[in-house]
């Protein structure tokens, strides 16, 4: 089995890491009301991908 023959640096350790950052996702806007919501993906509002309706929502 592979042993490090030297320690890891801080420096070298802290560059390996600097992607590891989260991120906030990116966000579209709905076609049909305009609301944030993943790309491509289906409206959670209003049920609607790419124009047309895929979701059946229930109205409260």
């Amino acid at each position: 089995m592979g042993v490090p023959k030297r320690k890891t640096s801080k420096a070298r350790r802290d560059k390996r890491r600097a992607n590891h950052a989260l991120e906030a996702p990116g966000l579209a806007r709905c076609s049909q009301c305009n609301e944030p919501r993943m790309p491509h993906r289906a409206c959670p509002n209003c049920g609607y991908y790419k124009g047309r309706l895929v979701l059946e929502l229930e109205e409260e």
